[in-house]
Formats: C-alpha cells, structure tokens, sequence
C-alpha cells in the first residue's frame, strides 16, 4: 500500500476544525499583537508587516511540524509576549532594538530545545513566580475595558456587552464576538464606509536590529521566560494529556528557529498553543486520534491566509475610534489574566513571593534600564530564597 494511501488527507472534519483554530487563534488576540508592536515604536507599517509575519511564522510552524510528528502540534503568537510589549516603553533604538529582543528571544528557545540544560534552566524559574509576572504584565491592559467605561462608553460598552452575552452562550465565541462589535463601532464612526487606501495584500517590511544590554536585558529575556515558562511547556504538557509524544526539543527547535527568521520582520514570538492544541487533539477534531494532526494543519493554511491579508486587518484597526483596540485587547486578556492569577497565588509557601513579583511588575518599576518584569522575577524570587532559607 503506498504512503500517500496510508495517510489519506484531510476531511471536512479536519477542515472545520482547522478554520474555528484560526478564528480563535487570530481574533482573539491580533489586537494585543498590533498594540504591543505599537507600544515598542513600530509605525502602522511596520506593526501591518509585523502581524503578517506571526501569522505566516505560525502558518509555517504549525503545519511543518504537525506534519512532521504526524501529531496535532499547533502553533501560535505568544500572546503573553505582546502583551509584555503592550506593556513596555519604547527602547532607547525604537522598534529597531525591540526587533533585536525579538531576535535574542527566538535564539534562546530555539538554543533551549538543541540543549536541554537551557530548558531545565527555564523550567527551574517557580511556575508560581512566572504567573505572577504574567499576571502583572496584563493587569493594566485588563483595566482598559473599564477605564473606557468612563472615557468612550460608546466604544466600550458594545465591546463589553458582546463579550460577556455571547461568552455566556459558548466560551469560545466571546472574544470573537468582540472583535465584530469592536468593527461595528468602526463602521459606524465612518457612516460604513471605511476609506482604505494602500493595498490589501500584506508586504514584508525588513527592520535592521540594534542590539544592546537594554534590548537583551529588559525585553528579549523576559519575553523568552515568558514564552517557555506559559507557552512553550504547558503546550507540550496538553498534547501528552491527549496521550500524543512530541519531543520537547525538536519542537522547541523548530518554533525557536521560525522565529529568529522572521522576527527582522516583525515578529516578536512563535510558540507552541496550548489551547488551539487541545482543540485539534480532542475528539471533536477527528474521532480517529491518527488523522487529527490533520486539523492542525488546516488551521496553519487558514492562518496563512490572514497573514497575507494582515495588512488590510491593520488598515481598518488604525480607523477605529480611540480606545478602540485597547477595550478589545483588554477582554482578549481577561481570562489569560484570571487563570495566571489563581496559578500564582494558589500555593501558600510561595503567595508571598508571587505578590511581590506582580506588584512590582504590576508597578512599571524601571531601573538602571530593566524593566519591571525583570525587577518583578528578581525581587518575588530573593522573598521566596529567603522564606524557602527560614523553613
């Protein structure tokens, strides 16, 4: 029998599939990649080609190695790494040195799956310490949503009463939802017509990257930390749940190496997905487990197909009313901010040091060049040595 017979392709199951994967993927959190790319001194060009780069990157990613493993390995953007961009200041070389953080970042997990002493390295930061970090990251974004409440209650309160009305009917549509009314609020601030000029089709927009102590330090290895610890790990942890694999390396390899090509143009981080993961590896994806691989696939095609749209997606963002993205990227964040939350203050041995790091990382704290996050890891872990010492 030959292969391709033994392997035939995807079913409309696995199609469907892979089409809800990337509505999910994409719609629930491009906002948060536009506005960290913004945050970090990208111009609307540069932020258009930077979300068409994470998409095609993803496109990439998920469909060579789920192909490759014959497994259900999704891909995606680390949303909490655009989220730590959301919620950084510019660097001293603008985007150009963001784009070197991007690059450090890759390096490292690409480094972290070819040697597995950098990947116990990471895994040794407390998981409690991480979340906390995290969950400082995304408090202010999270504020956004209620803070417009007061300041454009036209543009929030359509956002806000689709997320939550249509999160009650089914979870996953919520965000989804968010993003139409969010577009809705656009069209209508334009009398429906939106005046696009510039094209539709996306174009790769090459940033030389600068390099320096404060793009390595303060960016590129929090947003490795951030990636590996919420991301990459937890993401290989839900495939072998579904009784899948993977190897951690090859797969840390592959997303690492995808990502140091691409982020010269924008791209600020691919991972591995946990939760797109779990939609491709359950049963609803395939009832045979041997032919889900094929909706990870699928949905890397339909991310394809938005990158090389992205730029028009950047085009009508840039025409939205003020507060617009902040609102949508709030509620995108929500509930990656209430689960990090609960993971680093669940443990008692270790609440303290977990507050100290999302108070400190919550605080914006910046000295001698380092950001918060990176002070946030510092102090929450020196609170955690000391108390582990005591005991």
């Amino acid at each position: 029998m030959s292969r391709s017979m033994r392997r035939p392709g995807p079913d409309l199951q696995n199609v469907t599939t892979g089409a809800m994967v990337a509505i999910v993927g994409v719609f629930s959190s491009f906002p948060i990649v536009l506005q960290g790319l913004t945050a970090v001194g990208a111009s609307p060009e540069q932020a258009g080609a930077g979300l068409a780069a994470a998409a095609i990157s993803m496109a990439i990613a998920g469909i060579v190695l789920a192909w490759w493993r014959r497994e259900p390995v999704s891909c995606a953007w680390s949303t909490p790494a655009v989220a730590l961009l959301a919620a950084s200041q510019p660097l001293a070389d603008g985007f150009a040195g963001a784009v070197a953080a991007f690059i450090v970042a890759g390096g490292l997990i690409a480094l972290a799956g070819l040697w597995p002493a950098l990947a116990r390295l990471v895994t040794s930061v407390p998981t409690a310490l991480a979340q906390a970090m995290l969950a400082g990251v995304l408090a202010s974004l999270c504020m956004a949503p209620f803070r417009g409440l007061a300041e454009a209650p036209e543009v929030a309160l359509p956002i806000l009463l689709s997320w939550f009305v249509v999160g009650r009917i089914k979870r996953i549509l919520a965000v989804p939802a968010a993003v139409l009314a969010a577009l809705g609020v656009t069209l209508w601030a334009h009398d429906f017509s939106l005046p696009i000029s510039g094209g539709w089709m996306s174009h790769p927009v090459w940033v030389t990257p600068v390099f320096s102590p404060e793009a390595v330090l303060s960016l590129g290895i929090p947003l490795f930390i951030v990636t590996m610890a919420t991301q990459n790990i937890p993401a290989v942890a839900v495939l072998r749940s579904f009784g899948y694999t993977p190897p951690p390396g090859p797969l840390l390899a592959g997303v690492g190496g995808i990502s140091l090509l691409t982020a010269p143009f924008g791209n600020p981080a691919t991972c591995l997905a946990a939760i797109t993961a779990s939609m491709c590896a359950n049963a609803d994806s395939h009832p045979d487990p041997s032919r889900r691989y094929w909706s990870a696939v699928m949905a890397g095609v339909f991310y394809s197909l938005f990158g090389f749209f992205a730029v028009a997606v950047t085009a009508v963002a840039a025409l939205a009313p003020p507060m617009t993205l902040q609102v949508l990227a709030g509620v995108a964040l929500l509930p990656v901010f209430a689960a990090s939350a609960s993971g680093a203050l669940q443990a008692e041995e270790s609440r303290e040091g977990a507050a100290v790091t999302f108070l400190v990382t919550a605080s914006g704290l910046t000295l001698w060049g380092l950001g918060a996050a990176v002070w946030g890891l510092a102090l929450g872990g020196l609170v955690l040595a000391v108390r582990s010492w005591k005991r």
